[in-house]
């Protein structure tokens, strides 16, 4: 069958294990928030904050979606394969080829897949945490940076890789950049709860606050 975008977006949702239990609960918690969010603090009640949750939403689920690939506790979904032939191991051989800085390559094959299974942890927690962060909408503005620097780390060691379009992840950067500076945490999200309710009084419990939704 041609896969198309109703059919896989209807197989990824009823897609059977744990993780798809734990995504709608997380959806579901994305639109309690959201609801309570429009309901309980007027500054949310706008078009503008609905389409940036949707938009923040929709990138959340994407996140999500790419660690379905990576699953521990051997970061593939093909555990039956040898190592290196499916999942993370085998995107980071390809990196370790591809990559568009040399010392990139080198610390790919020389430290980072000679102890895969301390790094590969790392970046499954690391992704899992950046799409629940876009679900809830919670600190937003300080897991936009880090899903950046994800997504940089995948342009620069993919840029050589055959098949791939180096513009991808560039444009999956920016996208994820802009998340930070716009706040998009605060619309409809955890964030704006807890600015709203915010009763931190301290100079630096504010700075750390503001800087993290």
């Amino acid at each position: 069958m041609r896969h198309n975008p109703l059919s896989d977006t209807i197989a990824f949702l009823l897609q059977p294990g744990w993780t798809t239990a734990i995504f709608w609960l997380l959806l579901l918690a994305s639109v309690a928030v959201a609801v309570y969010a429009f309901r309980s603090i007027p500054g949310q009640r706008s078009a503008s904050n609905i389409g940036n949750w949707a938009f923040r939403v929709l990138i959340g689920c994407m996140w999500w979606q790419q660690t379905l690939w990576k699953l521990p506790p051997f970061y593939t979904d093909h555990p039956e394969q040898p190592f290196g032939d499916t999942g993370l191991a085998y995107w980071m051989t390809v990196m370790g080829k591809s990559a568009a800085i040399p010392l990139k390559a080198d610390l790919v094959n020389n430290i980072v897949l000679p102890h895969f299974y301390l790094f590969a942890p790392i970046v499954y927690g690391l992704e899992a945490l950046t799409a629940i962060s876009l679900l809830l909408g919670i600190f937003v503005r300080l897991w936009g940076l880090v899903g950046a620097a994800q997504i940089l780390n995948s342009w620069l060691g993919l840029y050589n890789a055959d098949g791939e379009w180096p513009w991808t992840y560039f444009f999956l950067l920016v996208l994820q950049l802009i998340f930070a500076p716009h706040h998009y945490g605060r619309s409809l999200g955890v964030d704006a709860i807890i600015v709203a309710r915010s009763i931190v009084r301290s100079k630096l419990g504010r700075a750390i606050l503001a800087e993290a939704t």
